[in-house]
């Protein structure tokens, strides 16, 4: 990469974070507990829209891998999600009605966040529709690859976005209030995958799976990326650009081996596909607020209509991480 890029995207780092400052003034604190972080503490960051049916679990499952403090951003709630969360002993909430589209799909809120209160620790940034898993998530806590990770001199860590979804159609079984979402929905593209490098920002670019083959068979370019980097140690300076798919500095993206051999990395179990989705799909699709004018969840949409399987005889289903990494969807590289 020539000095001049270099210097491009040092450029683009301070306008990002200095862009983070004044989106701060979107958000008004509901219940704000960050006193309570302390030290090196693991911290998760999360937006939300009317996820209320989800957040039970999505607490529970993360409190297990041993997070400490949950640091979420409420972007105008009317299901009881807010009220809900301002309740957790672990929870600093905030608020805004601000435009989703307009702070970058909520990019800017979560990068003052951590900005503030990220320095120095390790930050897991997810959806409440993704679940991390790591190597030896089943035996070991979080805290246990982190410290591997700082003893590596590592500060980033990547996962692929891995859609799972039911047998039949969505609506098929109703998801409720604290239930493991892959219950209902435990299968998943184990290849049908299409890997290139970002050489702007340096990081892989995945795209595949079932959105893919199902929403976006005419136009796989469209498709949803599925790359990920959503655990950092982070830093002020840091600021992730689109997303979690890649941040800045630059070699924070670089969370593949280059010589051949295979980094350490994980995966997000996603739990879209649900009776909740055709619900979502409609109420996105009012609002306008995501990526390319909602071009995503209008395929979404016209889709439902036909209420469609995702499942086909290529479908596996979900086991453990072992069985991930086996099939290539991750790594425990040299992580023993």
């Amino acid at each position: 990469m020539s000095v001049f890029s270099r210097y491009m995207l040092r450029l683009a780092r301070k306008r990002w974070r200095i862009r983070a400052f004044r989106k701060r003034r979107e958000l008004r604190p509901v219940t704000d507990r960050t006193n309570l972080i302390r030290g090196d503490q693991l911290l998760v960051f999360t937006t939300f829209r009317n996820e209320r049916v989800r957040l039970p679990h999505f607490l529970r499952y993360y409190r297990d891998m041993g997070i400490n403090h949950f640091l979420m951003v409420d972007n105008d709630s009317d299901d009881g999600g807010r009220e809900y969360l301002a309740e957790q002993p672990d929870v600093s909430l905030w608020t805004t009605p601000a435009s989703y589209k307009r702070s970058r799909f909520g990019v800017d809120w979560l990068n003052w966040l951590q900005m503030k209160y990220g320095h120095g620790r390790w930050c897991l940034v997810v959806d409440p529709d993704e679940f991390f898993v790591y190597p030896f998530c089943d035996t070991r806590p979080l805290r246990a690859l982190t410290d591997w990770l700082d003893a590596s001199s590592i500060k980033s860590f990547s996962a692929m976005l891995l859609d799972m979804y039911p047998k039949g159609p969505f609506d098929a079984l109703p998801y409720n209030e604290g239930q493991d979402p892959f219950e209902i929905a435990p299968w998943f593209d184990s290849g049908n995958y299409t890997i290139t490098r970002n050489h702007k920002y340096g990081n892989l670019w995945i795209q595949g799976g079932p959105r893919m083959r199902m929403f976006f068979a005419d136009a796989p370019e469209r498709a949803p990326a599925l790359n990920k980097i959503p655990l950092v140690k982070w830093h002020r300076d840091y600021a992730y650009v689109s997303s979690t798919h890649m941040l800045l500095p630059r070699g924070l993206n670089q969370t593949y081996d280059e010589w051949g051999g295979e980094k350490a990395s994980g995966v997000l179990l996603h739990a879209k596909f649900l009776d909740t989705f055709a619900r979502k799909a409609e109420e996105e699709m009012e609002r306008k607020q995501h990526y390319a004018n909602s071009h995503e969840y209008r395929a979404y949409r016209l889709a439902t209509a036909v209420e469609p399987d995702l499942w086909c005889k290529w479908s596996e289903k979900y086991i453990n991480w072992r069985q991930l990494e086996i099939l290539g969807l991750m790594s425990k590289g040299n992580w023993a």
